[in-house]
């Protein structure tokens, strides 16, 4: 068996490292959160950050790894590449590859070089002139170049705006220059699959359902498969993947696309190359038959990957209906809240789980680290899936300290704004 790095003991990591130590491997996470939640299940724990790609070579180096991987993440699939590369390690990307599907300069460069569309975009310093903004029109939506799960993204309406965030903006990234791009009123969709060959396999598309609390834009409350957009756009979108793959150079591996999708046409908002960080990791193997975490760990370890089920796999003739649905509360102090074993009790559950516990302090919701948790439901029909996800909501409490009710029950709902 193998020693295997993983970079990340978050909540989106966990299933990895469980994963990891089921197939006999000798874990080691590097997290810079003295009390991630990984770290209960691994072998050993460093304190060093998925971003010290330095610091992560050295923790590689002190275990004699025999692989490095991440799940869920952005930033670290670059640490990843560099380790793997200093090291002689499997890995499927390249350091350059790495570096352009985490970095959104290189990316939307790379998105205007090849004809992929994307919204038009300018890059700031914080001392920028206003003229530097020509040609583009407000709302704008403003973003770290070196970031991720929403942290430092705002819609501003306006120049004053736009300077008064900036700052803010760029104490989430290493970079002294931010993205600025056009607001596209659209709908989200995510792609997930798998490179072989330099050719893409793709696994599922789904409705990325969001919420808004003004500024803070775009975060992901659920995703809903199949997309309703799957069958007039799937042509469409899968030659626009396959451009992607292309363009980047991608020629194995995971790879995670969003997509904004409107009466406009599609444009491509990110690309990643890695496992989805909303769960992906236990809805695809249920809902595909191809489970990519083992994939991964398997490609990790130096171990033969089976291809076999995602060489036979067609999106197109999938009939099933599944929906990761997010939690999110109130802010507040958790005082108590319903057993997740009674939620997978209902017909149609898959998995869940709570990154919140009593006694858990919430923030006002801002990015995803606000996930209060998450559950994952299956149906035989859209309204069979939707009436499971109703008997989920109705079971599922979680009040405050003082009894009060803290849900918020966005079922269904999309872009709501909470103001």
């Amino acid at each position: 068996m193998a020693t295997l790095l993983i970079l990340g003991a978050s909540n989106s990591q966990l299933n990895a490292i469980i994963r990891a130590k089921e197939k006999g491997h000798t874990v080691i996470v590097a997290d810079y959160f003295e009390d991630a939640p990984g770290k209960k299940f691994s072998d050993y724990g460093e304190l060093t950050s998925t971003f010290d790609a330095e610091g992560c070579l050295a923790v590689a180096r002190k275990y004699k790894i025999d692989g490095i991987l991440t799940v869920g993440t952005d930033q670290p699939v670059l640490t990843c590449a560099k380790v793997a590369d200093e090291l002689g390690l499997p890995f499927f990307l390249d350091v350059e590859t790495a570096k352009a599907v985490t970095h959104k300069k290189i990316m939307k460069r790379i998105f205007k070089e090849n004809s992929i569309p994307s919204a038009e975009y300018r890059l700031l310093k914080e001392d920028f002139k206003e003229d530097e903004l020509n040609g583009l029109r407000f709302p704008l939506v403003i973003k770290p170049l070196d970031s991720q799960g929403q942290r430092g993204v705002y819609k501003v309406c306006s120049l004053e705006q736009l300077k008064s965030f900036l700052p803010s903006v760029l104490s989430y990234s290493r970079e002294n220059e931010i993205l600025a791009e056009e607001f596209y009123e659209s709908e989200e969709i995510t792609l997930s699959g798998w490179v072989r060959d330099n050719t893409v396999h793709i696994l599922t598309v789904t409705d990325r359902q969001t919420i808004s609390n003004y500024p803070h834009i775009g975060i992901c409350i659920a995703h809903h498969f199949p997309s309703k957009y799957l069958t007039k756009s799937f042509t469409e979108i899968k030659e626009l993947t396959q451009k992607i793959v292309k363009a980047f150079r991608i020629k194995e591996g995971p790879i995670y696309f969003q997509m904004l999708i409107s009466s406009q046409g599609i444009k491509v908002n990110e690309i990643a190359c890695r496992i989805g960080g909303a769960y992906e990791d236990e809805l695809i193997p249920v809902i595909t038959g191809v489970d990519m975490l083992d994939m991964l760990i398997n490609h990790a370890a130096g171990q033969s990957i089976d291809y076999s089920l995602l060489e036979n796999y067609d999106l197109t003739k999938n009939k099933s209906y599944a929906a990761v649905q997010m939690i999110f509360t109130k802010p507040g102090i958790i005082g108590r809240m319903t057993s997740m074993d009674e939620i997978m009790a209902l017909p149609g559950a898959i998995a869940g789980r709570f990154n919140y516990h009593e006694g858990s302090k919430v923030e006002e919701i801002q990015n995803a680290t606000q996930r209060v948790g998450y559950m994952i439901f299956q149906g035989d029909s859209l309204a069979d899936l939707s009436n499971k996800l109703k008997q989920a909501y109705s079971r599922l409490e979680i009040g405050d300290i003082d009894g009060n009710n803290m849900l918020i029950d966005l079922l269904n709902k999309q872009r709501v704004n909470l103001q």
